[in-house]
C-alpha cells in the first residue's frame, strides 16, 4: 500500500481528496448502481453544517486522506449511506479499508480526549506531533493503541476454536485477549488462553500482526502448541470452545482478518503432511 502518513498536506487543502467520513462509528460510502464503491468526496461543502471536526491523515498514491466527524443528525447524500467498517469487509478496496481503518481510530481519539484526564480543562491539538495538549497543565496524550494477542492453538491435527459471546453471529474463532500492564506477550498468550478454555500452551512463536480499528487495538498473533488441560469454558467470555480438524472447520472469520490468516495457516500445515 502506497500510503503515506503525514500531519498536514504537502500542497495545501484544495485538491481533489479522499474523505473518510464517519457518523457514529459508521463510514460514508456512495452507492452506483446499487454496487458499494469507494469512499470519495471531492469536498464537504454540502455536510459542511454537520462538520464536527476533521484530521489530515496522509497520502494514498498522491490522494491526500482526510477523515472528518459528522453529526448524529447529519444528512445522508443521495447516492451515499452509512455502514460500519465490518460490513466493508470484501466490498471496498483492501488498502481503502485498512486506511477507513485508521481514520476511525483518530476520530475515535479525538472523541475520547477533548478534555484533559489529569486536570479536566480542554485539551488543543499539538502542532509539531499527532497528539493532544492540556491548556492548563500541558499533560499530553498520543493516539491510543491497546495491544492484544491472538493465537493458534494446534493440538496434533486440530485447532482450538471458540465462539466469543462477543460474536454477534456464530462464527468461530482463535482465542484473543488484551495484554495487561507489566506483562510480555507470551505471558498474555498462556494467561488468556488458560483464563478462557483452561488449557496450557507450550512452544509460543510470533506469527504477525494487524491493526483492529474496534476501536483502537493492535493484535498481535502467534501460534502455540497444547501442554496440557480439558477444555473448560468461561462463560462470561465463551460461549463454546472445541478443537477442529482442517476438514470440519465451523464458519469462522473473513479473508481480511488476521484471525482467518491464523486458521489458513493451520489448514496449509495440515495440507502438507
Amino acid at each position: 500500500m502506497n500510503f503515506i502518513p503525514a500531519m498536514r498536506p504537502a500542497l495545501g487543502d484544495n485538491r481533489p481528496a479522499w474523505w473518510f467520513v464517519f457518523r457514529d462509528d459508521r463510514l460514508l460510502v456512495r452507492f452506483e448502481d446499487g454496487t458499494l464503491v469507494r469512499p470519495y468526496l471531492t469536498d464537504l461543502s454540502k455536510l459542511k453544517s454537520a462538520l464536527i471536526r476533521k484530521q489530515y491523515l496522509g497520502s494514498l498514491n498522491g490522494t491526500d486522506c482526510y477523515t472528518a466527524e459528522l453529526t448524529a443528525e447529519a444528512p445522508v447524500p443521495e447516492d451515499a449511506v452509512f455502514k460500519g467498517l465490518r460490513q466493508l469487509f470484501g466490498a471496498v478496496d483492501e488498502e481503502l479499508l485498512w486506511i477507513a481503518g485508521r481514520a476511525n481510530q483518530f476520530v475515535h481519539w479525538a472523541q475520547t480526549h477533548q478534555f484533559c484526564g489529569r486536570c479536566g480543562r480542554p485539551t488543543r491539538d499539538k502542532t509539531d506531533e499527532r497528539a493532544k495538549i492540556c491548556v492548563k497543565c500541558g499533560l499530553i496524550n498520543y493516539p491510543r493503541v491497546s495491544p492484544a494477542i491472538i493465537v493458534a492453538v494446534v493440538r496434533k491435527d486440530k485447532i482450538l476454536l471458540a465462539r466469543s459471546t462477543r460474536f454477534r453471529s456464530s462464527f468461530y474463532s482463535v482465542l484473543a485477549g488484551f495484554v495487561e500492564p507489566g506483562e510480555t506477550l507470551e505471558e498474555c498468550v498462556g494467561r488468556e488462553v488458560f483464563e478462557e478454555v483452561g488449557i496450557r500452551v507450550k512452544n509460543v512463536r510470533y506469527f504477525g500482526n494487524q491493526p483492529w480499528p474496534f476501536p483502537n487495538s493492535l493484535m498481535v498473533a502467534f501460534t502455540a502448541e497444547y501442554a496440557g488441560g480439558e477444555i473448560s469454558a468461561d462463560e462470561s467470555e465463551i460461549v463454546t470452545a472445541g478443537w477442529f480438524s482442517a476438514e470440519e472447520l465451523p464458519r469462522v472469520p473473513g479473508k481480511f482478518t488476521i484471525a482467518r490468516q491464523l486458521i489458513d495457516w493451520f489448514v496449509r500445515t495440515q495440507n502438507r503432511q
